[in-house]
Formats: structure tokens, sequence, C-alpha cells
């Protein structure tokens, strides 16, 4: 998602689900302003204690959708990445939700990301996803990959025609090899 965003030119981040902070820390450390929301407080303290996320990123306690219903600011860019333990909340699935993410964007440049677990590839769920989102955006596209069973999709929506697929930018040691390896298998591909 980092890669998205940094093509998109992306300068205000709202992220919904913080995980180990990973994303919001990349995005900070690159000069990007974001924000990041999440169910639990507990994600921030883990994200700040063992990831190190910097302490001046704003994260707010909240639900995401009350987040956004309260808030009017528009954004460049929406990450949408929140679990729980039955997986993608329902609220982030429906038609209400799409509209509503799309009025906290900016109208013209903006991206929309998601995050999806697909569990294998009978699984329809990123399908049903981009087609709930193109009754929203013009252009949306999904990067997925046959054959892996449990594995993460992302759909991105908006500003999304000249987007590159994501490549390493700076090797992890260990493990370059096999992230560079696993990301040159993914692709934007067709809904089915």
């Amino acid at each position: 998602m980092y890669f998205f965003l940094m093509q998109a030119r992306s300068k205000d981040v709202l992220m919904i689900g913080c995980g180990g902070g990973t994303l919001a820390t990349m995005l900070h450390r690159s000069g990007v302003k974001v924000t990041v929301v999440d169910l639990h407080k507990l994600s921030f303290d883990i994200a700040r204690g063992y990831f190190h996320m910097p302490p001046d990123v704003p994260c707010h306690v909240a639900d995401g959708v009350a987040y956004l219903k309260k808030r009017r600011h528009r954004h460049d860019a929406l990450v949408l990445d929140a679990f729980g333990e039955g997986g993608m909340p329902d609220a982030f699935k429906t038609p209400a939700f799409f509209r509503l993410a799309k009025s906290r964007l900016k109208p013209r440049g903006s991206l929309f990301l998601m995050n999806v677990i697909v569990d294998d590839d009978k699984d329809r769920t990123p399908d049903n996803l981009v087609r709930g989102l193109r009754r929203q955006w013009r252009r949306v596209r999904l990067l997925d990959t046959d054959g892996w069973l449990d594995r993460n999709a992302v759909i991105a929506a908006g500003a999304v025609a000249k987007l590159d697929r994501p490549k390493v930018l700076m090797p992890p040691t260990p493990g370059g090899d096999k992230l560079a390896r696993e990301l040159d298998v993914l692709d934007w591909r067709p809904t089915r």
C-alpha cells in the first residue's frame, strides 16, 4: 500500500485499522500527514511500544464509520485495513460505507485502498467488493494472485489508472529475496 500511496503522491492519509503501525510509520517518515483510527487503544500501544510508531502520529480510538461521519475533512487517500475475529467488519463492505469514504476524499487525484483477505481462488469476496466500489468510483482495480490460500488482495479505487504493481524499494534482511519473488507474481486481475 505504501508503494501505491507514494505513486499517487498522497500527502494526507487516513488509515482505518492500525495493525503494527508499520504503514503509518513509513508514511510519517516520508513526510506524509497520517492519521490512524482503530477500535482498540491496545493496537496503538503495541504499534508504539514494539514497532516504533512515532508518538506524533495522531491516533484515535474510535469506530471507523463513526469517525468518518463526525469529521468532514477530505484526505488524499483513505486506507482500510481493519479486521476483527470474524474478518473485516460487515459495516466496511456496504454501499453506504463506500459513499461515506468517497465523501471524505478530495474530488480529484484521491485514492481509496482496501486490504482484503481471500480464502482461496473460489472466494469471490474481492470481486464482489470491486463491483460494489464501482458504484462510487469509475476506476477500481484489484491486485491479486491465484493459487495461494489465505492471501491478501488489495483493491484500489479512484486515481488508479497509472498505478504500477508494487515492487521492493528497500529489501529487508533477511527475507528480501523471498519478498521480491512474492511481489513478482502479484498482478492486477479482472473481476470474475
